[in-house]
């Protein structure tokens, strides 16, 4: 998927994993479910799953996690294997395009063995047919040769757990979703659940960040504790370089704003999208696709990573003409709002 990382006036805010974040990111992953922080009913559940099958003395039953980017799909896979003393091997459905990767794959797993697959739901077809009998039977089928003269060989796959994760859980098939055992949707983290994030990652890091401080970048981070992480790593740069190295509160709205990250954790992209739909389009409603092109993003960034907290925040709502901006939203960039606007609702968290 194309993110907004493609430009770099984005990519310190988005919600999408570029290659030179990867090692602060890993280090700032929790180990275990007592680590993890937020999503409490998730975690209630999973302890059970992970405990009930320890007793048992048997691989967890298949695990898919849906949500959002960033809001700990990834870690909690590594929790699993972790929380299991397993092994986790790591890849994603756009990765597995002929049954043939996959099967390579089932192949080389011991007993007990976590495979997280990121993206599950672009899994190519064959490899999608592939894991219903891996995941029923431990067992899979591998052709060989082609035509009259093709020979099916199964083969044994030793007992594992799937972990899948996704950012769309409808555009999973009925076959594939019906085939997990234990189906968690993780919810956008609320403003004090975000400064657990940051004191915590502060600490990893030995940054010296202040209660106020954490407030104030909480309240900017769109609900997700990796957009938290990244600010913070931001706002760090802004003090040692401008300040004395302390993030306090007029610090960080400083540095935020340096980063064109406003009072609402909207960013460039966010308000290009919004600049968008009410300027070109009269406030819409438009289709996904059309608003993709007139901000020169891929649609699924806009779709997956944009739309998501601009419903929650009521600054854009989905018809079944297509997206609407709402009068919060025209409030936001300082325009007045046409009679016929649709009313926004803020999306509270649900715990």
């Amino acid at each position: 998927m194309t993110t907004a990382g493609d430009d770099a006036e984005f990519r310190d805010v988005d919600a999408v994993v570029h290659p030179d974040d990867l090692d602060v990111e890993a280090s700032l992953r929790p180990r275990s479910l007592d680590e993890f922080i937020g999503q409490p009913r998730v975690r209630e559940q999973l302890e059970l799953v992970l405990e009930g099958a320890r007793r048992r003395g048997d691989p967890p039953d298949h695990i898919l996690l849906s949500g959002p980017p960033g809001l700990g799909k990834t870690s909690l896979a590594m929790i699993v294997a972790q929380e299991m003393g397993a092994a986790i091997r790591l890849t994603s459905g756009p990765a597995l395009e002929r049954a043939g990767d996959l099967a390579a794959m089932l192949s080389n797993l011991v007993p007990g063995d976590v495979l997280f697959i990121d993206e599950i739901h672009r899994t190519a077809r064959p490899a999608e047919e592939m894991l219903y009998l891996a995941m029923e039977d431990f067992r899979v089928d591998v052709v060989v040769g082609k035509g009259p003269g093709a020979t099916s060989i199964p083969l044994d796959v030793a007992p594992f757990t799937l972990v899948g994760a996704t950012t769309r859980a409808g555009s999973l098939t009925g076959p594939l979703r019906d085939r997990f055992g234990f189906t968690a949707h993780m919810e956008f983290y609320d403003d004090g659940e975000l400064q657990q994030v940051l004191r915590r990652a502060a600490g990893i890091l030995g940054i010296d960040l202040r209660p106020d401080g954490a407030e104030e970048i909480a309240g900017r981070c769109r609900g997700t504790p990796r957009v938290a992480n990244r600010l913070l790593r931001r706002v760090r740069d802004f003090a040692e370089v401008r300040a004395d190295g302390v993030i306090r509160r007029d610090i960080a709205r400083a540095a935020l704003a340096v980063y064109d990250v406003d009072e609402l954790g909207l960013d460039r992209l966010d308000r290009a999208v919004l600049g968008a739909l009410v300027r070109s389009f009269h406030g819409g409603p438009v289709g996904i696709s059309t608003l993709a092109v007139a901000v020169g993003e891929d649609q699924g960034t806009v779709e997956e990573v944009c739309e998501p907290y601009l419903v929650r925040a009521g600054m854009l709502a989905r018809t079944p003409r297509g997206r609407v901006a709402t009068p919060l939203a025209w409030s936001h960039l300082g325009l007045t709002a046409p009679a016929d606007a649709p009313a926004g609702h803020r999306i509270e968290p649900l715990f």
